[in-house]
């Protein structure tokens, strides 16, 4: 664990070793994030563990002074054949044409989970876990996808520029519309 600092919270840079024995915590993190069922929590286990094994993946905590989760940030090189890299591919294509697809997905960092502990939101660590978890990555652009709408963490997407790169779009299995967003790195 690599440890930084910054306003009255630590940060530091998880091991995959490091992450798995805290899964439960960021699970439990990411339930009550989202205001998800805690059954939630089973069926993502499995998905967040392949994650680690992914090319370029890199995790940031948040941690208090009992060193328990407040945040956490982790994301991994996006390419081809990942279900996420796909389906954004798929919808670009569609939308704004094959051109489109290959600018934003050619050499994209792919911001797969970004969670604040309910009562530790809008204090600034959701922007420090971003910031700290895309330095220095080595790729051209950082994407994600959020549900739409108006919550802290849209507003703190679009005060670090991210750009809409696809709108109101459903992926496979989820009736919610999603925004697929991305920027150019580094982040000034």
């Amino acid at each position: 664990m690599t440890a930084m600092s910054s306003r009255h919270r630590r940060y530091a840079r998880l091991s995959g070793d490091e992450f798995r024995a805290r899964l439960p915590e960021a699970l439990s993190l990411y339930v009550a994030a989202m205001n998800y069922p805690p059954g939630t929590a089973e069926q993502r286990a499995p998905m967040w563990l392949t994650h680690v094994l992914r090319d370029g993946w890199r995790c940031v905590a948040a941690l208090d002074s009992d060193d328990a989760l407040v945040g956490l940030a982790y994301g991994y090189r996006g390419s081809q054949g990942q279900w996420w890299h796909e389906q954004v591919r798929r919808g670009l294509v569609e939308r704004a044409g094959e051109q489109a697809a290959e600018r934003w997905l050619a050499d994209y960092f792919e911001l797969t989970e970004i969670h604040v502990r309910p009562d530790r939101q809008g204090r600034g660590t959701g922007e420090d876990l971003l910031r700290r978890l895309v330095e220095d990555v080595g790729q051209r652009h950082v994407l994600l996808s959020t549900p739409e709408g108006t919550s802290r963490a849209w507003k703190l997407y679009r005060r670090l520029g991210f750009l809409d790169v696809l709108r109101d779009y459903h992926f496979a299995g989820d009736p919610r519309p999603f925004a697929i967003l991305g920027r150019t790195l580094p982040l000034e």
